[in-house]
C-alpha cells in the first residue's frame, strides 16, 4: 500500500511539471496580437486583414509605419510586401492570432 501512495505522488508531481512546461511554451496570443497591431502601425493603419492557411494578409494605409523587423523578431517566418499589402507567414497559430486581433478592434 505504501508503494502505491509513493507512485501516485510521483505521477502527480510529473503531471504538474508537464503542465508547467506546456504552459510556459504556450504563447499568449492576446499579447502577441497587441504587439502585431502595434508593429503594423496601430489599429488606424489597418484597412483590412484575413487569414489564408498559415499566412496573415493585411492591407495598410501607410506601409512606412510597419516595423517589419519587429514582426520578424516576433516569430514570423517571412514577410512579403506588395504596395500596401503584407503577407506575413505566421504558421499554425494564425487562426488564434486573428481571433485576438478581432477582439482588439
Amino acid at each position: 500500500m505504501e508503494n502505491i501512495v509513493q507512485y501516485i505522488i510521483i505521477v502527480a508531481i510529473l503531471l504538474i511539471i508537464a503542465f508547467a512546461i506546456i504552459k510556459a511554451k504556450k504563447k499568449d496570443f492576446h499579447l502577441e496580437a497587441s504587439k502585431l497591431v502595434e508593429y503594423l502601425g496601430g489599429k488606424d493603419n489597418l484597412i483590412d486583414y484575413e487569414i489564408k492557411e498559415s499566412r496573415f494578409i493585411v492591407n495598410v494605409k501607410d506601409p512606412s509605419k510597419v516595423d517589419k523587423e519587429a514582426i520578424q523578431k516576433m516569430g514570423a517566418k517571412g514577410i512579403v510586401e506588395i504596395e500596401n499589402q503584407l503577407k506575413i507567414i505566421i504558421g499554425d497559430h494564425a487562426k488564434a492570432l486573428i481571433k485576438q486581433i478581432n477582439d482588439l478592434k
